[in-house]
């Protein structure tokens, strides 16, 4: 590992992105390389750079990954709202070039841990809905950390759950979405970060796991341990437990 690691942070001006940028600014082992936003150009900052990191909008963040391959920059991606073939395909080209790179739809440390903890309950309960709400400027739905975390849900049984279907629906879209027979809904508000809860339903009982954002830098551990371990390791990650380190157990590897 290079003993400065420089990075550009592409978002520069979003809240996400700001804080990334004073987060990367202030190690004493990466340099911020540059700080780009609306109507400046990617392409010319990323010459010396080893990371891009991106924190943009879900109509940009594809192009901006490609073109920092292209560049020989290793591409970090927060921005949430690409499609899995978009993600697979960033995927081969950063394990091809073998410059690495990672797309992770949460880096909060208690996220990882929130869908660990939930993995172990799933095989417990019959029912399962997950509640995501973020602030009123996010702009897909649902959260990508919604839908991984269904996923994962839907993969730590080895039966379906029962999911509830509406004889009579009143109001359209009121039960919100289904992802392998999980519940999902989105909520979006001014005042949210980004909260995450799963209820789990049983027979005479329910089980909640929740975790609450207050505020932005608790992303900032996690962008800065992806960032480390892609310059390190040259491999691609998908998940903030792939960087920590977490085997399937939830125990650290």
């Amino acid at each position: 590992m290079p003993a400065e690691i420089p990075v550009v942070v592409c978002g520069a001006l979003g809240k996400v992105g700001r804080t990334v940028a004073a987060a990367v600014a202030a190690q004493t082992d990466m340099r911020l390389a540059a700080a780009i936003d609306l109507g400046d150009n990617l392409v010319d900052a990323l010459p010396g750079a080893a990371v891009m990191v991106d924190f943009t909008a879900p109509d940009a963040v594809f192009d901006n990954a490609r073109a920092a391959l292209a560049a020989g920059v290793a591409p970090i991606v927060g921005t949430t709202g690409m499609s899995a073939e978009q993600v697979d395909e960033i995927a081969r080209h950063a394990e091809r070039s073998e410059l690495g790179g990672a797309v992770i739809p949460n880096f909060a440390i208690g996220a990882v841990l929130m869908m660990r903890l939930a993995e172990t309950a799933a095989p417990y309960f019959e029912s399962v809905e997950v509640i995501e709400a973020h602030a009123d400027t996010k702009l897909d739905a649902p959260s990508g950390t919604a839908l991984a975390t269904a996923r994962r849900l839907a993969s730590a049984r080895n039966q379906p759950f029962a999911y509830a279907r509406p004889e009579k629906v009143t109001l359209a879209n009121t039960r919100g979405g289904e992802e392998g027979f999980v519940g999902v809904h989105s909520l979006r508000l001014p005042g949210l970060v980004a909260d995450q809860e799963i209820v789990f339903g049983a027979q005479g009982q329910t089980l909640s796991i929740a975790h609450r954002t207050t505020s932005r830098e608790a992303f900032m551990p996690g962008v800065l341990a992806t960032i480390r371990a892609v310059v390190a390791e040259r491999r691609f990650y998908r998940s903030l437990d792939e960087v920590l380190g977490l085997t399937a157990d939830g125990d650290p590897g």
